[in-house]
């Protein structure tokens, strides 16, 4: 069987829980009680700006509901959102036909419980650092980072190295 890092190459999609991936799992309400406040790390934003401009899809896909996943997601230009999604699994099915994927082409990162079936699923599964037990023991991958601390960096830079996009779409920072 292939390794991790050989199996890389053949992602084409790379899909995303937010809150404990994206965020580092704490959620802050605003005054009116009905914003909530959530801490998106830059690096990992850019990093998926990155991939996008290597020609791989990335989007997410969340149990929650919420404006502040919709701002981030718009920011990012992310190819799909998909949320409040309560049952991960039949929501990922749902984005494999409507996104004319295979799950063999997507890359999966997560952190929690309700994560493990899409991870069983995909090609790739990769938990956070801070991940719960469980996940970890499924993970195809765990980050040196935790979750909303450049764990997404961390993948996405491996990712374009191995597919020999790293310069590419680094290359006008080194100019």
């Amino acid at each position: 069987m292939k390794s991790y890092l050989e199996r890389l190459p053949e992602i084409e999609c790379v899909i995303l829980d937010v809150d404990g991936v994206m965020t580092d799992g704490r959620v802050g309400y605003a005054a009116n009680q009905e914003d909530e406040i959530k801490f998106f790390d830059v690096k990992d934003g850019h990093a998926i700006k990155l991939l996008a401009r290597a020609g791989l899809r990335v989007g997410i896909l969340t149990g929650r509901t919420s404006r502040a996943n919709r701002i981030r997601a718009r920011e990012l230009d992310l190819a799909f959102v998909y949320e409040g999604e309560k049952n991960k699994l039949a929501a990922f099915e749902r984005l494999l036909r409507e996104q004319q994927l295979t799950a063999e082409q997507c890359l999966y990162i997560g952190d929690d419980l309700v994560d493990l079936p899409v991870m069983r699923r995909c090609r790739l599964a990769v938990a956070v650092a801070d991940a719960v037990d469980e996940v970890l023991q499924v993970a195809d991958y765990v980050t040196k980072a935790g979750g909303g601390r450049g764990a997404i960096r961390e993948v996405a830079v491996e990712l374009l190295k191995q597919r020999g996009a790293w310069k590419k779409v680094t290359g006008r920072y080194y100019e």
